[in-house]
């Protein structure tokens, strides 16, 4: 998503020629070019898909919307197998509408999470529960912490169900140190991605993640609290920024290898 602006066989040429050994997919581009074919493209090319991004919206009240939304979720984890990667990324779902409950929000993600963890497993797949900043609660995210993710995540085996860190969404909270440490406690960090917090913020928020170095965040600080907690998995640069995808996508995937390597080696 961070060079949404190159197509897949491009970014699998760019990532070789810059020494990336692995590339977390989002699922629109990979179907737009053929899960198969992707597959056989990134194998290819001697590439790990380290993610597959994402499932989840799991918060529906309606019954014919609930089975739509575990039938997709089941396709995503047919489509991590499929790809090769062992870890699927779920963004839990916002407020129904018209409602409020944010706890009966996130009792049926649990509800959904005991149907697609053995699913998943038999799969080989495990479900990463991502924690996504409060301002996107009511219409992306009823999971704001990393406290909430671990909680849900909890009630079922860590190779099932574990958690996703993201320094985006969890920088400003003084507790998520801690449940960093209780994830990796618990063997469930299933990964780890950076972005920057820059402001302002743009009109929608969405699209608001800044490129390493250009924020608030620090980045050396954020990885030594996950490999402290005895995660050595891939880490991801997840970018979603407009004045990013308007520039060449090789340049910006250059500039993302730089910047990694400048904010976070030891």
């Amino acid at each position: 998503m961070t060079v949404k602006q190159l197509s897949l066989p491009e970014l699998a040429d760019a990532c070789l020629k810059l020494g990336v050994p692995g590339v977390g997919l989002w699922r629109e581009p990979v179907q737009a070019y053929g899960v198969d074919a992707t597959a056989k493209l990134v194998r290819e090319a001697g590439l790990t898909v380290t993610t597959l991004c994402r499932g989840g919206f799991l918060t529906a009240i309606d019954p014919e919307a609930r089975a739509a939304a575990l039938a997709d979720n089941r396709r995503a984890v047919e489509e991590a197998a499929t790809l090769g990667t062992d870890t699927l990324v779920l963004v839990s779902g916002g407020l129904p509408a018209g409602s409020r409950d944010l706890h009966g929000a996130r009792e049926r993600i649990a509800d959904a999470l005991g149907e697609l963890g053995p699913y998943a497993e038999r799969h080989g797949v495990r479900l990463a529960i991502e924690a996504l900043h409060p301002m996107y609660a009511s219409d992306r995210c009823v999971v704001s912490t990393l406290t909430q993710a671990l909680d849900l995540a909890e009630r079922f085996p860590a190779h099932q169900v574990g958690v996703t860190v993201d320094t985006y969404h969890i920088w400003w909270d003084d507790q998520a140190p801690a449940q960093i440490a209780r994830a990796g406690a618990g063997g469930r960090i299933h990964t780890f991605q950076l972005a920057d917090w820059t402001t302002p913020l743009p009109e929608g928020v969405l699209n608001g993640r800044g490129q390493i170095g250009d924020g608030a965040i620090d980045m050396r600080e954020w990885k030594g609290y996950v490999e402290a907690a005895g995660y050595t998995g891939p880490i991801e640069v997840e970018l979603f920024n407009e004045g990013l995808w308007a520039r060449d996508g090789r340049e910006v995937l250059a500039e993302t290898v730089h910047r990694f390597v400048a904010h976070t080696a030891d």
